[in-house]
């Protein structure tokens, strides 16, 4: 009887406890502000190389008071027209190879400010 009467008492008493509660969560302010600064700096480097190549030839001739043949070829013996005159002879080879390098470096650096300011209130 007695162990009847303590269980008795301790399912009564468990029925009547209600276990944790949560408290409210209440801010004690009313307003405020965030400010945000942010720096950044990026520096990019670049180097730019070009290479034109010439896979053939080329023979070029140009001149005044000159006798060019229909084709110029390398090795042709070019004589004046008029011996003893004033004359321009130019003659041009370009065999297979490269023709022109380019390289160009440059360095290019970027700032970046960010300011932000968020304002809130209750």
């Amino acid at each position: 009887m007695k162990l009847l009467r303590a269980m008795s008492a301790g399912l009564i008493l468990g029925m009547f406890h209600s276990g944790a509660q949560a408290t409210p969560m209440v801010p004690n302010f009313t307003s405020g502000t965030v400010t945000s600064h942010t720096e950044s700096t990026t520096t990019i480097t670049e180097t730019i190389k070009q290479t034109d190549i010439q896979t053939g030839w080329s023979y070029t001739v140009t001149g005044t008071n000159i006798n060019i043949p229909g084709t110029p070829k390398v090795g042709t013996n070019y004589t004046q027209i008029d011996p003893g005159a004033p004359f321009q002879f130019s003659e041009t080879y370009f065999g297979p190879g490269t023709t022109k390098e380019t390289r160009i470096d440059r360095t290019t650096t970027i700032q970046s400010v960010t300011d932000s300011v968020s304002v809130f209130s209750q």
